[in-house]
Order: structure tokens, then C-alpha cells, then sequence
């Protein structure tokens, strides 16, 4: 990687890591620069705004993480409702690096910066289509292979799912504590069991 690149992936990661933490809205650049220790023009060469700078977050770095952990765990899977359930553990109750005070990074962007920006609900948007379209294209092979009711709706799974997580890292962020979460998870497995 050259020093170039690698001065702009730190740029990022470390703003992502200040975003997360403290809200896209009140992270200034001058905050992000602080943290990176890169110049103003060094920041400037790499991005021409803030807003630039958040959206190559989104589909640079986000886009990544969110394919190898919301996507792939349903591309070979023959228990679609099982691996629901199990990736909802895994992001509400294993993941160390999602904090509960935090939420989810891509909703709190959608919450910040989808109702003023365009470029960023266009962008939140393919995330959350790529999501939806990955539980409904496994659901749908459950159904063929007989792990899944025929009576699923596989779009209205995915969507009660997506809602449904996107709500308790809310309801999380605002109690503070996972024990919200165990709730919730109790309740997915019982609704999911209604389609097996």
C-alpha cells in the first residue's frame, strides 16, 4: 500500500471510530485531525469535504465489514431462520467492537444524514438493500429445500428482522445495557419458529 493510500484509510478509520463514538453531526475535522495527527492539507488532498469523507466511509469501509458480516453468512447457508437467529446473537451479544452505548453505525448515519444528504441515503440504502436482498434470496431457498415454510413471506421476514435490529440497538444505546437485547432475542426465535 502506498503512503498515500494508507495515509487515507487511516484518515478514515479513525473517523469512523470518532463518528461512531461521538455522532457524525458534532465530529468536526478538525477533531478527525487531531486523531489521524495528518495535516489540514493532507486531509484536504484526500477529501474535499466532510461529506465526502463520510461517504467513502460508508462505501469503502462499511461496505466491506457489512458484506463479510450481514451478507455472507447467508450466501452457502441451508437453515436460513437458524442463521438469522445466530447472526443477531452474534452482532447483539459477541461482537466487541458494536457497542451497545453506541448502536449500529449504519443506523445512526441513516438517523444523522439520510433526511439532509441524498448521497448518503442513496448510499445507506444499497447497504440495507444488499441485507434485505440476502435474507430473501436464502429464505426463499429454504422454502425450496423445506427448512422454511411455505407460507413465509421471505421480504416480510427480512424486513421485520432488519427493523427489528436496527430498534433494539436504539433501544440498547438508550438503556445502556445488553440485557434489552436477551428480550429481543428471545422473541426472534419464537417468531422465527412460526416459519419452521
Amino acid at each position: 500500500m502506498k503512503k498515500s493510500e494508507a495515509t487515507r484509510l487511516n484518515i478514515l478509520q479513525k473517523a469512523f471510530e470518532l463518528i461512531y463514538s461521538n455522532g457524525y453531526q458534532t465530529t468536526s475535522v478538525d477533531e478527525i485531525i487531531a486523531t489521524t495527527q495528518v495535516t489540514k492539507g493532507a486531509f484536504y488532498y484526500h477529501f474535499k469535504t466532510k461529506d465526502e469523507m463520510g461517504l467513502a466511509i460508508i462505501n469503502e469501509l462499511m461496505k466491506t465489514t457489512f458484506q463479510d458480516t450481514f451478507i455472507a453468512p447467508f450466501k452457502n447457508t441451508d437453515d436460513p431462520l437458524d442463521t438469522v437467529y445466530q447472526l443477531m446473537y452474534s452482532l447483539l451479544m459477541d461482537n466487541e467492537f458494536l457497542k451497545v452505548e453506541y448502536g449500529c453505525p449504519a443506523s445512526n448515519f441513516t438517523q444523522e444524514m439520510a433526511p439532509w444528504n441524498i448521497e448518503f441515503t442513496k448510499a445507506l440504502n444499497s447497504l440495507s438493500g444488499q441485507w434485505e436482498e440476502a435474507m430473501i434470496q436464502a429464505i426463499e431457498k429454504g422454502k425450496e429445500n423445506g427448512t422454511v415454510s411455505e407460507k413465509a413471506d421471505a421480504k416480510g421476514i427480512a424486513v421485520y428482522v432488519m427493523s427489528g435490529y436496527w430498534g433494539i440497538r436504539n433501544l440498547g444505546k438508550l438503556e445502556n445495557n445488553k440485557s434489552v437485547y436477551l428480550a429481543y432475542l428471545k422473541q426472534l426465535k419464537v417468531y422465527l419458529q412460526g416459519f419452521q
